[in-house]
């Protein structure tokens, strides 16, 4: 097994070109391909959807149909097809998808699944274009087409004639496309792109500063727009006084949109005094003079500290059973030995660097909208229904992101953009939310607590592991009798468990949503793997074996685990098990290649150490070792973090790194820094003084993302990152210290 290692470096990170949406050339060769997960029939090859159209001048378009907020996904769904076709990759151009499901499929950009999902089917439109153009230069030059080859943007024949793909383009155009189980894909051996590293298409723009974001939409004649929210989800306005802010210069129009109560859809927009004028300054100035009464509603009383302590005591109860294998019950009766923890994660922010916003325009009885978002589709059914017209008349330009981590999938500060527009009907309309708006109405991670109790025999052999799980389920946001975590979200780290344990029990303890609840990245991976690592770790010092070896022997042997018949309807991130099996091997290899490759067991000086998490999260498999120094004042660094990852086929190399690198600092903000409160019903944290990120003094001195080379079919990469860092980070100061963290996020001071 070959690994491909990885450092970290201080880089120019180039600029990404956003490239505005465009009408394909009629006169050039465009083909389609029904994009789903079953594959394409042959009659319906050339429905539109994603789009390559090849020009009489040579260039290449393809239509990037998934949204690009730092994951590289618009640079590699392309790529896939440029190589298949064998197109020069410095001749093709990009095209960003409106928002429509007809002619592009599924468009969500979440969960990890772009790559999973649309790998075969990139793929097969650039092998079947290619095919075309090979039998195109054929019956041009009279020859069979086994003796015509596409290469680097030509076709050429055994002789040595050549055309290049403009010339044929017309020609191609007028061939049946070859039937879907006719299309010959390229060897792996012939790969020009798929595989290799290759810098994301928009880096350029993003240096320089060109790149069109949400934020940067500017329309003729726009106003700009903020909103006066209650504080406490799911409150309402009982009156208001808008009498100073109209003095205010610049002011248009202030009124009050409806509130929507809790629980509350995610494409409900929370409501609140609206406040248009001529510049953001202006609408924000006029916001701060507004004197509102609120009516703050059923979460008024929230307390997140007096909620997680509800929570530590409700796990000392049985809960739901989740997975059973075996007797808990009777292991822990006759145990020579136990341990027992607790371990308690806050609430989480999304907080991306670009805050949510979108521009709209509605006249004529349509609407227009141009913003940050991940699921178009969801934004434009849902402003459809917010402004009661048919989804033909909304469209949906989606704009680069910048950052986003689950926050922009949810429509709600575009559907406030679509009813001020309305509202302000034949004007752009740009809401812009403020970070404080960000902070305080965000759909926030779920805190949590996690209760552990493990049994040994008398050889200190683990004989049985009872979990309980409680945590507001997202559910919960949308509807008062989702009161428990689901099957879906306990399957995210929990009730997926690994280890070869005769006697399991996972339970799921009744945690009712006292605010908005909302997925980010990894989703209840966090608190899982946070937990599970932790607890793996102290198994080790109860047995006082070296954690490496210790976290070997609960896998066990190498083997695929049947969690389907664990657990019925086992969801396996909507994948079938048979196709994407829980393979302990898999997970094994990275335990011992990251092992190596970090130099574990190495002599360490004094108030250092090292730690190790694996964790599987949305198919992918990774391993961490995070090693930790702390100096005489007990200041501690990171000089290195290792991952070794396995995620099937890699795509583009450089893309994975970065996803690595980035989903280390994202979870480092996390594991440091982070964590929301609520006093009142109301987000104590408001900005990033309160609620930091981590910087360059946090970051460690070097990141190394092993890669194992693989012929599996490809898995994410953007949020398995994330999970093994805060574990392996705290098991590295209990190895440096001898001090226990058990909770998220990690105070040390």
């Amino acid at each position: 097994m070959e690994a491909i290692q990885a450092p970290s470096e201080i880089r120019k990170i180039d600029r990404r070109t956003f490239l505005k949406t465009t009408g394909l050339t009629a006169s050039g060769l465009v083909l389609g391909l029904q994009w789903a997960c079953s594959p394409s029939q042959p009659t319906a090859v050339f429905s539109p959807n994603v789009y390559l159209t090849i020009n009489g001048d040579g260039s290449v378009m393809i239509v990037a149909h998934r949204q690009e907020m730092g994951t590289g996904i618009r640079t590699n769904l392309p790529l896939i097809i440029a190589d298949e076709l064998e197109a020069d990759w410095k001749r093709v151009k990009l095209i960003q998808a409106v928002g429509d499901e007809k002619k592009y499929g599924n468009q969500n950009t979440d969960g990890s699944f772009s790559v999973r999902m649309f790998f075969e089917p990139m793929r097969k439109a650039g092998a079947s274009a290619r095919m075309m153009l090979e039998q195109a230069a054929a019956n041009e030059w009279g020859v069979n087409v086994s003796e015509c080859k596409a290469q680097n943007h030509e076709v050429v024949h055994t002789s040595g004639k050549r055309k290049g793909f403009g010339e044929l383009a017309a020609a191609a155009s007028k061939l049946t496309p070859p039937a879907d189980d006719q299309v010959n894909l390229k060897a792996k051996a012939d790969w020009k792109y798929i595989g290799k590293k290759t810098n994301l298409y928009d880096v350029p723009d993003i240096v320089r500063g060109t790149a069109v974001y949400g934020l940067d939409i500017v329309k003729p004649g726009m106003k700009h727009a903020v909103i006066l929210r209650c504080p406490v989800a799911g409150g309402k306005v009982k009156s208001f006084s808008d009498g100073e802010a109209k003095k205010i210069a610049g002011v248009v129009k202030i009124f009050e949109m409806p509130a929507s109560g809790f629980p509350a859809g995610y494409d409900v927009p929370q409501g609140g005094i609206v406040v248009v004028a001529d510049s953001t300054w202006a609408a924000i100035s006029a916001r701060k003079a507004l004197q509102v009464e609120w009516d703050y509603g059923v979460n008024a009383t929230y307390d997140s500290d007096e909620y997680l302590n509800e929570l530590k005591n409700k796990v000392k109860q049985k809960g739901n059973p989740r997975r059973v294998n075996g007797s808990v019950d009777q292991t822990f009766a006759s145990a020579a030995g136990k341990l027992d923890a607790t371990y308690v994660t806050q609430h989480l922010s999304h907080a991306p660097m670009e805050v949510p916003n979108a521009t709209a325009l509605f006249q004529d009885g349509k609407c227009e909208l141009w913003a940050p978002v991940q699921s178009p589709q969801w934004i434009r059914d849902s402003v459809a229904n917010a402004l009661k017209l048919d989804a033909a008349n909304i469209t949906v330009n989606v704009t680069l992101l910048g950052g986003a981590f689950g926050r922009k999938s949810k429509p709600d500060f575009a559907v406030e953009a679509a009813l001020i527009a309305k509202e302000m009907s034949g004007t752009p309309i740009k809401v812009t939310w403020t970070r404080e708006d960000d902070l305080t109405h965000d759909f926030f991670h779920a805190c949590s607590v996690q209760r552990i109790q493990v049994a040994f025999d008398q050889s200190k052999t683990v004989t049985g592991w009872s979990h309980r799980s409680a945590f507001p389920p997202i559910g919960g946001t949308t509807n008062t009798n989702e009161i428990q975590p689901s099957d879906g979200e306990l399957g995210l780290g929990a009730i997926d468990l690994p280890f070869n344990i005769p006697n399991i029990s996972v339970e799921a303890i009744e945690s009712p949503a006292r605010t908005r609840i909302g997925w980010l990245r990894s989703v209840s991976n966090i608190q899982h793997a946070f937990a599970i690592g932790s607890m793996v770790d102290e198994i080790a010092a109860y047995r006082k074996v070296d954690p490496v070896q210790n976290l070997l022997e609960l896998l066990g042997p190498d083997r695929m685990i049947p969690l389907d018949q664990y657990i019925p309807k086992f969801e396996n991130y909507g994948e079938p098990l048979e196709k994407f099996p829980a393979d302990t091997s898999r997970l094994r290899k990275l335990i011992e290649l990251v092992a190596e490759k970090s130099g574990w067991g190495k002599p360490l000086p004094k108030g250092q150490g090292m730690g190790i998490c694996a964790h599987k999260s949305f198919l992918t498999y990774v391993a961490c070792v995070v090693h930790v120094a702390f100096d005489e004042n007990g200041n501690m660094s990171i000089p290195e973090a290792h991952y070794a990852v396995d995620c099937g086929q890699v795509v583009n190399q450089n893309s994975v790194i970065q996803q690595f690198e980035g989903g280390f600092i994202f979870s480092l903000s996390g594991a440091l820094k982070g964590g929301i409160s609520f006093k009142n019903g109301r987000s104590v944290q408001t900005n990033y003084d309160t609620y930091p990120v981590a910087r360059y003094a946090d970051a460690p001195g070097k990141i190394f993302v092993h890669l194992v080379e693989s012929d599996i079919h490809p898995t994410g990469v953007g949020e398995p990152p994330v999970p093994p860092v805060a574990p392996a980070l705290a098991n590295a100061i209990f190895a440096a210290t001898g001090k226990r963290y058990r909770e998220y996020p990690i105070r040390m001071s």
